[in-house]
């Protein structure tokens, strides 16, 4: 046993994925330009089938995390979208991604990367429309009240008689807004998940024996399946991190099925984000959010080993890894091996904005007539959450600066007038707890 190998299947994994997760990034970027929240509310409607299937429809190729895509959802909820639709968007959103698609397409072939985003289009569908049959009950949380909290917040005079959301917050230009979503802000949400990912990965490859999955018959049909949901759902993966452990599950001999129901329930849901949803739902609501979501994945799954034994696909689904691009030589590997180094760089810098910087960071000692108030945040998981809190209380007109810091769940509001209790129920509103 050589514990180097632990690393060189790391630095295999990373070397092939990263040209790919480049790409995806750029055209994250681009999604987040023409895709806001009010353009998706627009489309999905009132209570039908039609904006359930539009809700899959613009879901799949978000790319949002299942804890970045809270903040959407209670913005759907809140503006009346149905208990379905808003359900087809918690589904079908965080299975995959373009980023997701690009680095699935990169590391397990075509095959992957189009079944992936099917069932996420399909699965969003069903557990939307299972919801609305099995659940009458409205959605816990009160549009009503939430809108009264964001008006009376306001100061009169600087913003429209109904809320706050025309109030203007930080402007930036098309490139600017490009630049800091894909390579600051969701890089940052997705960096930490990578590398513990492919750090999972290099364990699984090394700790596991070659035929263990097969030997205790765990590598195929339902019993396998299930065996995959109870790993995924309760682990907090993304959907691009869940491709390095899926590749190395396969080859250590899982099924290609079995492996497709890891990268559909691992990035679904975590504990973090049940947390906030039971917010908006009853437990009704979210037991057959789960449960018909983790069917679904396990069916798909099946299908998925039916289709490739019985059309002879299995060359296609096999991770490139066995063949291994970065052992080709010539300009391919260069290009691979450029864009991994731009892509460490990245992930170092990424670590630097989330854990190093916060630590220097000055704070402005000249107050002048202002107020400052701290708090702590919880429910918080990424920065999604982090934009999404900070960008509701800038809006408020008494309110100057609002800093969100991820790492020890805080807040700091400078302005004036800050009152405690608007600024909790400001906060508690979006789907977050305010502790002190």
């Amino acid at each position: 046993m050589n514990y180097l190998d632990i690393f060189k299947h790391i630095y295999d994994i990373f070397i092939e994925i990263s040209p790919f997760l480049l790409l995806g990034l750029f055209f994250v970027g681009l999604l987040h330009i023409f895709f806001s929240k009010e353009f998706i509310v627009k489309h999905i409607g009132k209570d039908s089938v039609g904006s359930i299937v539009k809700a899959s429809i613009l879901g799949v190729p978000l790319p949002l995390c299942s804890c970045g895509v809270i903040p959407t959802a209670i913005y759907m909820a809140k503006n009346g979208a149905s208990k379905g639709a808003v359900i087809s968007f918690l589904i079908s959103t965080p299975q995959t991604g373009i980023d997701s698609i690009m680095a699935t397409y990169g590391m397990l072939g075509w095959v992957f990367a189009i079944y992936r985003p099917v069932i996420a289009f399909v699965s969003g569908i069903l557990g939307g429309i299972i919801v609305n049959i099995f659940s009458k009950e409205p959605m816990i949380i009160n549009v009503e009240e939430s809108k009264k909290v964001e008006a009376s917040s306001c100061s009169s005079g600087s913003c429209n008689s109904t809320s706050c959301d025309t109030a203007p917050v930080k402007k930036q230009n098309a490139l600017t807004k490009f630049y800091n979503y894909a390579f600051v802000e969701f890089l940052d949400d997705i960096a930490v998940h990578f590398i513990i990912g492919i750090i999972i990965s290099g364990l699984i490859s090394f700790f596991i024996p070659e035929e263990f999955f097969i030997k205790y018959s765990l590598g195929s049909g339902i019993l396998g399946m299930l065996v995959m949901v109870a790993i995924g759902l309760p682990m907090y993966i993304c959907a691009t991190a869940s491709i390095p452990i899926a590749i190395t599950l396969m080859l250590k001999g899982i099924s290609p099925g079995a492996a497709f129901v890891f990268l559909t329930v691992g990035p679904l849901t975590n504990a973090a984000s049940l947390a906030i949803l039971a917010k908006i739902f009853t437990k009704k609501v979210m037991l057959i959010y789960v449960t018909s979501a983790s069917i679904i994945a396990i069916i798909a799954g099946l299908s998925l080993d039916f289709i490739v034994n019985t059309f002879s696909l299995q060359k296609f689904v096999i991770p490139t890894m066995a063949s291994g691009h970065m052992h080709e030589g010539g300009w391919l590997h260069t290009v691979y091996l450029i864009s991994a180094f731009i892509f460490a760089l990245m992930l170092i810098s990424s670590l630097y904005r989330r854990y190093i910087a916060p630590k220097f960071k000055k704070k402005n000692k000249r107050l002048n007539m202002m107020n400052t108030l701290k708090i702590n945040i919880e429910g918080m998981s990424c920065n999604h959450c982090v934009n999404n809190i900070e960008d509701t209380l800038l809006k408020q007109d008494n309110i100057d600066s609002a800093s969100v810091d991820l790492p020890t769940n805080s807040a700091e509001i400078t302005g004036r007038h800050v009152d405690k209790n608007i600024i909790s129920s400001l906060i508690e509103n979006l789907g977050y707890k305010v502790v002190s």
